[in-house]
């Protein structure tokens, strides 16, 4: 095990902020641990939906004992709406002597959260206003890049297998099955057959029920054929700042169709890079994302660019450490 190292700098007037992270498991944990090493008070907030993936942390920051002044589960018992919430972790934060001024989401589940206390509350983040409650919402992403005039994917949302359902995945086979809220490729699979549709369908539905998710539903969406890129970005203020892009190399192993092998870095100055960019910025610009990270997914097809999915928070796993290429082959 390795020591978390950061080069930010430590600085006294921070010790007075309280920074709450929501979700913070993988990535969130680095932002975590980069706020506490620049002097913020963090306090970490855990919801429901986050499951068995708050036992993701990497072992660097799990190491820092200190890290959180508090943890506040959500909802709970005794905290059960997001004013109750707000009020807890102002509280928590007054009893540290500091005052509760951000809250980012550490991970995909605590999106909703994040956008919708900082609304409540008027701190800086994304007006959840006019529709945008949920923008972890794959279909209503696609709904809000195709009307910016950009290109999407042909879908249909459902939550049952009926007529229509079949229907479509009829004329679109070969196609994807995902869940309206996901991670990553969880849930994710390409169905070759009508039959495979309609079984992963079914699993899909059955397995957001068992889980109690809320607004669940299951995607059904055009095969995007191409190379799949990503494109991190941050934002401030509605700047937005393009931090990297890869592309990725996922295959078919162990029974999946879409593993990760790993991502290779794409310079900047590449052309598909700065079509990628310019598309991508007219995601984010369409979902009115005016503060934070997005980690953006998208398949370059024989059409240009289209969206597979913006993801409201940082990187995953643990962000991307850069490797030395392979030697050559003999």
């Amino acid at each position: 095990m390795h020591a978390y190292k950061t080069t930010s700098p430590r600085l006294a007037e921070n010790e007075k902020v309280c920074v709450c992270v929501v979700d913070p498991y993988s990535t969130g944990a680095h932002v975590s641990a980069e706020a506490y090493y620049r002097g913020f008070k963090v306090l970490a907030v855990w919801t429901d939906e986050c499951g068995e993936l708050e036992s993701h942390i990497p072992h660097e920051v799990a190491a820092i004992d200190d890290l959180y002044f508090a943890q506040i589960r959500y909802p709970s018992a005794e905290i059960s709406t997001l004013a109750a919430l707000g009020k807890a972790i102002s509280d928590a934060a007054t009893a540290a002597d500091a005052k509760f001024e951000h809250i980012i989401a550490g991970g995909e589940s605590g999106v909703k959260v994040t956008e919708n206390l900082s609304e409540l509350l008027g701190l800086r983040g994304n007006s959840t206003s006019g529709g945008f409650e949920n923008r972890r919402d794959k279909k209503f992403q696609q709904e809000k890049v195709k009307e910016a005039g950009l290109r999407s994917v042909r879908q249909l949302q459902g939550t049952a297998w009926n007529s229509e359902v079949a229907a479509f995945c009829e004329q679109e086979v070969p196609l994807i099955i995902k869940p309206v809220e996901s991670c990553g490729s969880d849930g994710v699979k390409l169905c070759k057959t009508m039959g495979e549709a309609e079984a992963h369908f079914n699993l899909l539905m059955t397995g957001q029920r068992k889980l109690g998710a809320q607004g669940a539903a299951v995607l059904c969406q055009e095969f995007l054929q191409g190379k799949e890129y990503v494109v991190d970005c941050v934002t401030r203020d509605g700047v937005h700042k393009t931090t990297f892009v890869w592309v990725y190399d996922k295959r078919e192993a162990n029974g999946g169709g879409f593993v990760y092998f790993g991502m290779i870095p794409v310079p900047s100055d590449d052309p598909v890079a700065k079509v990628l960019i310019d598309y991508t910025v007219g995601c984010i610009d369409a979902l009115a994302i005016a503060n934070g990270a997005t980690h953006n997914e998208i398949m370059m097809t024989k059409d240009g660019p289209c969206l597979v999915e913006v993801n409201c928070r940082v990187h995953g796993h643990s962000g991307s450490r850069l490797a030395p290429p392979p030697p050559p082959a003999p």
